[in-house]
């Protein structure tokens, strides 16, 4: 993809699943890409394979939590050249029930999936409305798209990224500045092993997730939205089916969910 030759791309949460994925891509596209985690072996192996297969790639350890550590990276990136894209895709995921969940994981959501976005949003904001172009990417999920059960925490978060990536996207439009954000569902990444599930069983819950595409298929498909300019890319077809019923018959999506809860409480939730 001619558009993205040479250009200079900044992934964070690119040490693994869909964020490693987007700099492989990125990069055999052209780009240069900075892999920005804060797993610093992670991101490493990423930098090393795209300049292993003749790409342009580094390595920045950066806590995108952190507003300061954010804008040191922007500082640094922006240094060399202009910045083209920002792909603010690092993340974490909880499962379980709300009552199970104390203040200090809401914490962690609000500061791992709203602050990050937020945080590098703003300094690559500033960057290229100074430059007049670029384009941010802001990963978010189906569940940013329609009510949840079991994921209050992921559901909460992720719409906030939807909501104010869409709400971004015309204020930027005039200072030529794009604004895109990402809404995969299932993806099977090694997160599928380690993220938290409150007071449940991981395998049992795992084992209801029907369908899941690879992070390549999933990066694949980002970028294709990005080539687009598409301010919505959400995908695959059949994780969007809950969303369009929820648009057509809101209350069937609280049907179905119930039904959803009652058999996780069943089967995979430990004790009443």
């Amino acid at each position: 993809m001619e558009i993205f030759k040479d250009k200079m791309a900044v992934v964070t949460g690119g040490a693994a699943g869909i964020g490693r994925e987007l700099c492989y891509g990125l990069a055999r596209c052209g780009a240069r890409v900075v892999i920005a985690d804060i797993n610093r072996a992670g991101a490493g192996k990423t930098a090393d394979a795209i300049k292993g297969n003749g790409g342009w790639a580094r390595a920045e350890i950066c806590d995108m939590r952190k507003s300061d550590s954010v804008k040191k990276l922007i500082r640094s990136v922006a240094k060399e050249g202009p910045l083209d894209y920002m792909f603010n895709n690092a993340g974490i995921i909880m499962f379980g029930e709300f009552r199970d969940m104390g203040l200090d994981h809401w914490k962690n959501f609000i500061e791992s999936d709203i602050w990050s976005v937020i945080n590098g949003t703003m300094s690559s904001y500033e960057v290229m409305r100074e430059q007049g172009f670029g384009h941010i990417v802001n990963v978010s999920s189906v569940f940013g798209l329609f009510p949840f059960a079991l994921a209050t925490g992921y559901a909460a978060v992720k719409h906030a990224v939807v909501g104010f990536s869409l709400s971004l996207r015309p204020e930027a439009a005039d200072f030529g500045v794009k604004i895109s954000v990402a809404c995969p569902g299932s993806v099977e990444t090694e997160m599928k092993k380690s993220y938290t599930i409150f007071n449940a069983d991981r395998d049992v819950f795992n084992s209801y997730i029907m369908k899941q595409i690879t992070p390549e298929k999933a990066a694949q498909k980002i970028i294709k939205g990005v080539k687009r300019n598409k301010g919505l890319i959400a995908f695959p077809y059949y994780d969007l089916i809950p969303w369009w019923l929820y648009r057509i018959h809101p209350s069937m999506n609280n049907f179905w969910q119930r039904k959803m809860v009652r058999l996780f409480r069943e089967k995979a939730r430990h004790g009443s």
